[in-house]
């Protein structure tokens, strides 16, 4: 049988992972600045999270929500102290994708609505209401097209006000990712986050923050929402969340309130799942990895701005844009292969960095100094 191949494919096999380092199959060592998509938060193979998971598969890997799984509670209260969201509530899945579609089930549950508002450049997932979500023509299947969305351009206030001027009561929700990974590592600001926070509250319309790149300590702050200071009614998590095991996750107000088999998940919240995300949040915390996140993507942002020959960078903590000529196109390519650093991409020419929150200002100065090199070939 062959792989089904949906995947443009670096020829590079990844064996071993250590920090901020991952290891080929030759024994080439890779500094990553890419994290697999945002996902490795606390580093690959931290050692507190590898016993943790070791530890809790001795006992139980997995049983089902039927019965009581202390350790949700654990998370949901570690979670709440660290994101400072003690007065909402949880609910666990597995993926982004499943995250941000039981955030607009559930708002459609609460106010009875189906009109949802995104923006133009959004990625919300690729499940049946979160890709009708995102700004992709191209993913979104027949069978998935729906009139209930409404893409309104990102930051315009303007464009805001008149939708709900024009559909008023019968909008659901509103989904913003505070800062857009994928569209570009654009950020919202405070005026469009704040328009969004009065006009959902004055329809009774739901704000959902997209947090599942930008959340979890990225970008110096918990969610990505916090540096405008504004609270939305439902963050949905998980790139971050689990280190590498897949969980997600919906923080939810308490205007919500949830009654049996309004929202349900196989999965969700198993005993290794929710072993990994205590872990990760432990390590967050004692290891103060928010503010490292803050220090160091302020240094990397500084020494960015420094250089010539960039349109622009863009983003915040360790959650940044490098958005570049199309004339410097092989610039990631020449990082990897030649100089052993993964990166992401957004279009149409930005490089994305999203590595671990504990990297290390030595590691990088190792990009930065390879960076300029590159960009003065």
């Amino acid at each position: 049988m062959k792989l089904y191949d949906v995947y443009p494919l670096n020829a590079i096999e990844i064996v071993e992972g250590k920090g901020s380092y991952v290891y080929d199959d030759k024994g080439v060592e890779y500094l990553d600045l890419y994290g697999g998509h945002a996902v490795i938060s606390i580093g690959h193979s931290n050692q507190y999270y590898v016993n943790a998971l070791k530890t809790q598969l001795d006992k139980i890997g997995f049983y089902s929500n039927s019965i009581l799984i202390p350790k949700q509670k654990q998370v949901a209260d570690l979670l709440g102290e660290v994101a400072n969201v003690e007065d909402y509530q949880l609910f666990l899945c597995n993926s982004g994708a499943e995250a941000n579609e039981n955030a607009l089930k559930l708002a459609s549950f609460y106010n009875g609505r189906k009109k949802v508002i995104a923006f133009s450049g959004a990625f919300h997932g690729r499940t049946s209401l979160a890709v009708v979500a995102t700004d992709n023509p191209k993913i979104i299947a027949p069978v998935n097209e729906s009139d209930n969305v409404i893409f309104l351009p990102y930051n315009d206030v303007q464009a805001l006000e008149q939708a709900f001027a024009s559909y008023g009561n019968e909008i659901c929700a509103v989904i913003l990712e505070p800062i857009q990974g994928v569209g570009g590592i654009i950020e919202a600001s405070k005026e469009f986050a704040l328009a969004i926070r009065e006009l959902t509250k004055a329809h009774n319309s739901v704000f959902i923050a997209d947090e599942v790149q930008s959340g979890y300590g990225r970008t110096g702050k918990f969610f990505a929402l916090d540096h405008l200071d504004v609270k939305a009614d439902i963050y949905s998590m998980a790139k971050g969340m689990g280190n590498g095991f897949p969980i997600g996750g919906i923080v939810v107000s308490d205007m919500f309130k949830p009654w049996h088999g309004q929202l349900g998940t196989t999965f969700g919240g198993n005993h290794l799942a929710c072993t990994a995300a205590l872990a990760v949040l432990q390590q967050i915390k004692q290891e103060s990895m928010i503010e490292n996140a803050k220090e160091i993507g302020e240094y990397l942002i500084t020494n960015l701005k420094s250089l010539d020959k960039i349109n622009q960078v863009r983003g915040k903590g360790l959650m940044i844009g490098i958005d570049l000529d199309p004339s410097l196109k092989d610039i990631r390519k020449n990082l990897l292969f030649e100089d052993h650093i993964f990166t992401g991409t957004a279009s149409p020419n930005v490089i994305r960095l999203l590595p671990a929150l504990n990297l290390t200002k030595e590691q990088a100065d190792i990009f930065l100094s390879k960076f300029k090199a590159r960009l003065n070939q």
